[in-house]
């Protein structure tokens, strides 16, 4: 990789914003390559020179991918005044630049990717590349007897909405029913609206897997990690599913 200025380096690493790790470099905080280095121009190699601070070695990565399990309860974005968001689940260190791929709505659980990719963001969320979205739900009330025959031709909702063909298979029935759903979009509340059009009502919902990527699951509520190198490579290669 080209060599760029260590300021430049450590802002990217999210150390502070240029002024603070200038400030940082000149008072004899930073080493490169076990040398202390007091000039914030001076050009390094990511892919290669060992950077510290306060002797702690600063992993160069050029995107950032993580898994997040979402807890119920906090809302997808990236600052809000009155509520938690997914980023607040992060150290604040590591949260610039960062951003939820697509969103779950507040009272959702499950599986979000977070990153500062902007263009792996863009290709996950495009209609036209169908990527699956993996959903399981607690549902009250009876399903339609062709509930799942409607969902695979598609089902139109009361106010028009057309909702491409998805998956519905059940779990297990009442009392306790739950059901899988797998869609290829993501329309606002179209989990809990598809299953309403069929007779039931979501009281607990979870994303279980995204463009063949499953939650992993070590990680708790609210918990998060690095995709590793097979995940993202599934994500990039475009993360579609057939049914």
């Amino acid at each position: 990789m080209p060599r760029i200025r260590l300021d430049k380096l450590l802002t990217h690493l999210n150390c502070g914003s240029r002024k603070e790790v200038q400030a940082m470099i000149r008072a004899g905080r930073i080493a490169v390559d076990g040398t202390a280095e007091r000039d914030p121009a001076a050009k390094v190699d990511p892919d290669t020179a060992s950077v510290s601070l306060d002797g702690q070695v600063q992993r160069y990565r050029a995107q950032r991918y993580y898994m997040l399990n979402k807890p119920a309860g906090v809302i997808t974005a990236s600052r809000d005044a009155r509520h938690d968001t997914v980023l607040d689940l992060f150290p604040e260190a590591e949260r610039r630049g960062l951003f939820a791929v697509g969103r779950l709505d507040k009272d959702t659980e499950g599986l979000l990717l977070v990153t500062d990719d902007g263009a792996l963001s863009h290709a996950l969320m495009s209609p036209n590349r169908h990527v699956s979205k993996v959903y399981e739900a607690a549902v009250e009330g009876e399903l339609a007897a062709d509930a799942a025959e409607r969902f695979r031709q598609g089902l139109v909702l009361k106010d028009g909405t057309v909702c491409r063909p998805a998956r519905l298979e059940v779990l297990s029935g009442l009392p306790d029913a739950r059901v899988r759903i797998t869609l290829r979009e993501g329309k606002y509340h179209q989990v809990k609206r598809m299953v309403a059009a069929v007779g039931g009502v979501v009281v607990a919902l979870k994303r279980v897997q995204l463009g063949g990527i499953p939650l992993d699951p070590a990680l708790e509520p609210g918990a998060f990690r690095e995709l590793t190198a097979d995940e993202l490579a599934v994500l990039q290669a475009g993360g579609a599913q057939e049914f």
